[in-house]
């Protein structure tokens, strides 16, 4: 499915968000390079068209891993890395439930509007802080839950009727976007998603709400 959508996946987040999302994603990497973070490489969980892994790039000379399970949509953020970024962000296909890397191997990770789409939600928290090395940070960037009436419903409206609308005539797909629409309806509210991040093994778990409640930014320490 996110194959079939590849090729525009980027126009419709820009759309879809009214240009919101390049300004969530830099909140994303603000907050994972921030003070403390360890020395050593990074990944880039369900990295997709590698948006977030090229803007870590911009700030950091580290190696970071852009791991996904969609071949096309790593294919695609290729095309997007510039000869300074293409040495140090690394495409790889990989299962976020089981990541081709050693116990504490990398300093931070981060998964932008990822997490909903693997499942169980518990063993990806838990292979995350398998990998992230002790006072590591973990910054998860998700949508809110679409139980919550925000805007008069106004935004439940939205996710029901516009969205998959739109995601059809920009993309030719419309079943991706009811998925997105039906995933995000789905997903837990932001104090259930911060108390599974603790429960898989992370400290000082905090969260902040973007754009009225739409989208969430958490961010956790490995304990040690």
């Amino acid at each position: 499915m996110f194959g079939r959508v590849a090729h525009s996946y980027d126009r419709l987040n820009h759309i879809l968000s009214a240009g919101l999302d390049v300004v969530w994603r830099q909140a994303m990497v603000r907050a994972l390079l921030g003070p403390g973070l360890p020395e050593g490489p990074l990944i880039d969980l369900a990295a997709g068209t590698l948006d977030v892994s090229i803007q870590i790039a911009k700030r950091t000379r580290r190696p970071i891993l852009a791991a996904d399970l969609c071949r096309p949509m790593l294919v695609r953020g290729l095309t997007k890395l510039s000869p300074d970024n293409r040495k140090s962000v690394l495409p790889v296909l990989a299962n976020g439930l089981a990541l081709p890397l050693a116990d504490a191997g990398v300093a931070g990770a981060t998964i932008a509007f990822g997490i909903r789409n693997i499942r169980p939600r518990p063993a990806v928290l838990a292979e995350l802080a398998r990998v992230i090395r002790p006072g590591g940070r973990l910054v998860v960037l998700e949508f809110g839950t679409g139980k919550r009436r925000l805007w008069g419903g106004l935004y439940n409206w939205y996710l029901r009727r516009i969205l998959p609308a739109i995601g059809r005539l920009v993309s030719g797909d419309s079943e991706a976007y009811r998925y997105l629409a039906a995933t995000i309806r789905e997903f837990p509210d932001e104090e259930c998603l911060a108390a599974e991040i603790t429960h898989a093994g992370f400290t000082d778990v905090s969260f902040r709400a973007m754009a009225g409640g739409i989208v969430f930014l958490h961010a956790g320490v490995k304990a040690f």
